[in-house]
């Protein structure tokens, strides 16, 4: 695998670490071919078979959707998966190309084992009303400006070779677009724009983790100079020779570790937006999860009933559901507030959408019609339930907010799911993104932010710390920058070793995380409000 344009860096050295040794990918490359090749055909498969009793797929605006959609993880492969293979690769502990072909297996892997609670998180910041009228004209929009806006600030930075956050950019362009949402609202109408908490929580995890990068590198190696007395792991590589065996395993090990995390963190934003688009082009087949727990939708009745008879003993005397309670917990969920009337409308709404499917013994009956309107129902309850179980607006006792949370639980396993087939298409579009375009990002991290060439040991720590850092943020469902953590990581060991810094590149790195989050915005914004006009 060759970068469509080579970097300056390394013109013409035959001994610079990112050429590989000859032969070294023979017989990976097949291998890999095999793997693709049987990945796209069960995804084929499989989307055949959950479209097999759709109703009117709109097959050419579909593929166009999904092309967006696995072309912005493609490009987050080589965007940001290339931090992960620097350091193994400026260690020499592997050959370039093999590095990058063993980081966008691991990146598969993570992918495909990721749980999907940051792909959700990510939704979450989506204004309320658009993600409810996915497939309408500004649902559509909404997707094709928010995926425009991040492949485009992605592919400026990448071609610079500046070390910048996919994560940072897609929760840009999806402010832009909540933004856009309540600038083309009508005057005077409850139109919800950003969720502010959730992106205060997730901008909170995209400012904190490369400050948590930095320092803790930086520490990490301070206190293994202590602990681990070995010279070797503290110097530069001598020529082309690979290090000492224990090292190599140690940095092939963290390398490893960083790209699994990587996949299962950073997939899932592409599985989410490929579910917004799913849902919203072909709701007869993706609407509803289509368990095959047969007893599933008569589970989900009766938390129905025990929430509702919970919500009963907090409704104030006096106070009756209105006319249309579906609307008033629609404005309740947008304007993040519960008054008295709230709960019996929430009550209410409960009680008509199970009543509703009442009637019917699996999700599988539910009639072709009825799948989608069913769907947002649920989903806003869902969205409702949040402001008790998360957000405290309606005290509970113990037991009363346990029924409510169970329900919750059941509320989601209905409309937040992730077939296998979606795991499986954006664990191929990031893996093979790994194998392309890695050089520029690559040569940023292993040359430019230091003055001196990156030992084994504060690649190793870079990594362990990345790996480490977003394992737990995946745990938590928030997103994080792998490009962020990494990246400032080898800055913060620089710093630790006396090494110096190159402030140009700390520079444009800084400006590169200053500058994403406006442009990616703006970008969204403009592209939302001019695709209105066109869907």
């Amino acid at each position: 695998m060759v970068d469509v344009v080579s970097s300056n860096a390394e013109g013409g050295n035959a001994n610079h670490p990112i050429h590989g040794a000859a032969g070294s990918t023979k017989w990976f490359l097949p291998i890999f071919g095999i793997v693709v090749l049987g990945g796209l055909a069960y995804v084929g498969y499989a989307l055949n078979n959950d479209l097999a009793n759709a109703v009117a797929v709109p097959w050419i605006l579909l593929g166009l959707a999904l092309l967006i959609a696995l072309g912005f993880e493609f490009v987050n492969g080589f965007h940001d998966t290339a931090n992960a293979v620097a350091t193994v690769i400026y260690t020499r502990s592997l050959p370039a190309e093999f590095a990058v072909m063993w980081s966008g297996c691991f990146n598969f892997l993570g992918v495909l084992t990721s749980s999907g609670a940051v792909a959700f998180g990510i939704l979450a910041l989506l204004p309320v009303e658009l993600i409810l009228q996915v497939g309408s004209g500004s649902g559509l929009a909404m997707v094709f400006a928010l995926l425009t806006a991040a492949i485009v600030w992605n592919l400026g930075t990448w071609y610079l070779g500046l070390p910048a956050s996919s994560s940072h950019t897609l929760v840009g362009s999806i402010i832009g677009v909540g933004l856009a949402n309540q600038f083309l609202a009508p005057a005077g109408s409850a139109t919800s724009g950003v969720d502010w908490s959730q992106a205060t929580s997730v901008g909170m995890s995209l400012l904190l983790s490369p400050i948590i990068g930095f320092a803790a590198s930086a520490l990490l190696l301070l206190v293994a100079k202590v602990l681990i007395r070995k010279k070797e792991l503290y110097e530069a590589p001598k020529g082309n020779a690979p290090p000492p065996l224990w090292i190599r395993a140690l940095l092939i090990f963290t390398c490893t570790g960083v790209s699994f995390a990587h996949g299962s963190n950073d997939g899932q934003k592409g599985m989410g937006l490929i579910m917004l688009i799913l849902i919203g082009l072909v709701p007869t087949a993706f609407a509803l999860n289509r368990t095959p727990d047969v007893n599933y939708l008569e589970a989900y009745k009766t938390a129905s009933a025990q929430v509702e008879t919970v919500l009963g003993k907090y409704v104030k005397p006096g106070v009756a559901a209105p006319a249309d309670p579906k609307a008033a917990v629609s404005d309740a969920v947008k304007s993040k507030t519960w008054t008295d009337t709230t709960t019996p409308a929430l009550q209410a709404y409960i009680h008509s959408t199970s009543a509703e499917i009442a009637a019917y013994p699996s999700v599988e009956k539910l009639p072709n019609g009825l799948v989608g309107n069913v769907r947002n129902d649920i989903y806003l309850i869902g969205e409702s339930l949040k402001l008790i179980d998360k957000q405290k607006l309606l005290p509970m006792n113990g037991d009363d907010l346990k029924a409510v949370t169970n329900y919750h639980g059941a509320v989601d396993h209905a409309t937040k799911f992730i077939p296998l087939w979606v795991k499986v298409a954006v664990a191929l579009a990031l893996g093979l993104g790994t194998m392309v375009g890695w050089k520029r990002i690559v040569v940023t991290v292993g040359e430019k932010i230091g003055k001196t060439h990156l030992t084994y040991g504060q690649g190793a720590a870079a990594e362990v710390v990345a790996m480490l850092t977003i394992s737990a943020a995946d745990n938590l469902g928030l997103p994080v920058s792998t490009t962020h953590v990494l990246s400032s990581g080898v800055a913060g060991t620089m710093a630790a070793n006396g090494s110096g810094l190159q402030w140009s590149t700390v520079r444009n790195m800084l400006m590169a995380w200053v500058l994403t989050l406006p442009a990616s915005i703006a970008l969204a914004f403009v592209l939302f409000v001019f695709l209105r006009q066109v869907f």
